[in-house]
Parts: C-alpha cells; structure tokens; sequence
C-alpha cells in the first residue's frame, strides 16, 4: 500500500502534504507581498507630502502574523475535506481572526490620525492636545467595544441583552459621574469652540489673568498677583468671560476738568492741544475731545481714543504717556486743572 494514501482524519496524507505545501506558499508570498509593499510605500511617503501612504504604510505594519497564518491555512482547506462541523468551526474562526485584525486596521488609523492632529494642534495650541489624546482613547474604545460585540455575535452569544445591560450600566455610570463628565464635554466644547486659548487675558467676574493650561477637568489661569487660579471647565463655561486678547483695538474715556476761571480762547485750545498730543503718540486713534459739561468746581472735558494693541502694559504706557504731556503743556499754557473747592461767604449782619 502507498504511503501517500494513507488516510489520516478523512483525508490521505497526499491530500495533506499538498494542503501543506499550499499553506507554505501561501504565506511566504503574502509574507514577501507585505514586505515589498511596505518598502515601496515608506519610499513614497518620504518623497511626498501626503498623509495616505504613511496611513498604507501604518496599516501594513499592523497586519499580524496570525492573520497571514489563517489566509495560508484557509487557501490550504480547499484541498482537503473536512466534517461539516469542523468546517463550521474553522469558518468562524477565520472571521473572528479578520475581525480582530480589521479592529487592528482601525486602531492603527485611529493613532495615525491622533498623531498626526497632535502635531499640529501642538504647534497652533498645546492645550488641545490632551482633549485630542482623550478623543482618541474614547474612539480607542468605542472601536473594541464593537469588536468584542461582534466576537461574541459570531460565537452564538446573544448581545441584544447585553446591549441593553451596558446601555442601562452606562446610564447609571454617567449619573454617578455627571459632574467629571460635564467638565469633559465642556473642555471639548473649549477645544472645539474656542473662546480662549492658552496665552489669552481672560477677566471672569472679578477674577482675571492669563490661560496657562486647558486640561480635561480644569483650566489653569495666572492671576496679575501671580497666584494660580483652578476653574472647572463646566463653571467656567457658564461665567461671563471678558477675553481682552481678542480687542482689535482698547477704547479708552477719560475726563479732566479746569478752573472756571479759564478764558474760551483757552478752552477752543484745548480741543486742539488734547487731539495733537493723542495724534502723535505710535498705537493710538483719536477719536474726539469735548467740553461735556459745567461741574459743581470746574469746567469738564471728554476725551475718548483707541489703543490699537492688545497688551495691557503697553495700553498704560500710552495713557501714561499722554497724561504726562498734557500736564507739561497745560503748564505751558497757563491752564489749570480743577479740583473740587468750595467758596464760603460770610456776611456781618450791621446793627
């Protein structure tokens, strides 16, 4: 008798040898495929500036072992017969092995797009890196939650009770944790929306400072004494922010007042001394200057201009600035600055 056709579990061992040797071939092409592809793809990457091959090249990476050994295996099965139910059970094992791979797939495009983001949120702002980190990890899970779903869908278990049960466990969770979760939507809804970021001068009531960090739960900001102040992002979200970074232009109102005592002619030279002084000072527009009003002690003026930069200490310099010369040339001018007086008549009575 013929060794080949010797029968081992339902097929000769001809038939098993030739299953082997497709099996081999199988994978050593697939092995050599994969290498191949990966090289080219790596070249091309390096010579462009498009994302879709390093993502080919990513995916390449990730395509495991096990998965080429189940390709190989499952081309291999043709050629022997197998009972119906170990073909049954073979089948489902090949299409668990591709799912857990398509989930590797997945997970591999999930980090590149992560990365990638990362990179460039990191270099436009740093504080949305962590939100992204978490938006990864939570797509991260999402993924091999459904994977795990699909896993037990395939092996007969029923997910429709087990759907509901998460569903009812996660509404139980989330309640439990409405607050940290709160805090979670709204630093997303800070990332995505944006009404700071890190570096900005924000008041919030009667607190203001500059945004250091913008992490998960909270937002750092540095005061002007120099403490460091700790909002939750949700509290955060429902004060009213004052965000000075964002001014195209600081307008400024400030009045002043002279004796009653100054001449008209002096008055109409002040317009034009108040207007001259702003007009020559780098970072300002003028807007208007004018004699408002007869005060209880003096006579007051109006003055209203725009800084046009967004930096607070340079906003006091140019205020210094003009305050500082028109005190020079009301002196030079012989006019004189107001300051609440009061005149008491007395009168005798004569007998």
């Amino acid at each position: 008798m013929n060794i080949l056709e010797t029968v081992y579990l339902g097929n000769s061992l001809q038939n098993w040898l030739v299953a082997f040797c497709i099996m081999v071939i199988v994978f050593a092409v697939l092995k050599i495929i994969q290498r191949m592809a990966i090289r080219k793809l790596s070249g091309l990457a390096a010579a462009t500036d498009t994302q879709i091959d390093d993502l080919l090249v990513n995916m390449l990476r990730q395509t495991k072992f096990f998965i080429l050994l189940v390709v190989s295996i499952y081309a291999a099965s043709y050629a022997i017969i197998l009972k119906p139910s170990i073909a049954n059970l073979w089948q489902k094992a090949v299409v668990l092995m591709l799912i857990v791979q398509i989930g590797l797939w997945a997970g591999a495009g999930i980090s590149f797009w992560l990365d990638l983001t990362v990179k460039k949120r990191m270099v436009q702002d740093s504080s949305s890196a962590t939100t992204i980190t978490f938006l990864g990890f939570a797509a991260r899970f999402v993924l091999w939650t459904i994977v795990l779903l699909l896993i037990l869908d395939n092996l007969g278990v029923n997910i429709t009770g087990l759907v509901a049960g998460l569903g009812i466990g996660g509404i139980a969770v989330a309640l439990a944790v409405q607050n940290i979760l709160g805090d979670l939507l709204a630093s997303l809804s800070i990332i995505l929306d944006k009404p700071f970021v890190v570096g900005d001068f924000i008041v919030v009531d009667s607190l203001a400072g500059t945004i250091e960090h913008i992490g998960l739960k909270t937002t750092r900001i540095r005061s002007l004494s120099g403490e460091q102040l700790i909002f939750a992002n949700n509290d955060l979200l429902k004060s009213r922010i004052h965000n000075y970074k964002r001014m195209s232009e600081r307008r400024v109102v400030f009045t002043f007042g002279v004796v009653y005592q100054t001449t008209p002619e002096k008055l109409i030279l002040i317009d034009d001394l108040v207007q001259n002084i702003i007009e020559t000072q780098q970072n300002t527009r003028f807007d208007r200057v004018h004699f408002k009003e007869f005060g209880d002690s003096a006579l007051n003026f109006e003055v209203v201009y725009f800084v046009n930069n967004q930096d607070y200490n340079i906003y006091m310099d140019i205020q210094q600035a003009i305050n500082l010369e028109i005190f020079r040339r009301f002196r030079e001018e012989d006019i004189e600055f107001a300051y609440p007086t009061q005149t008491i008549l007395i009168q005798e009575n004569k007998k």
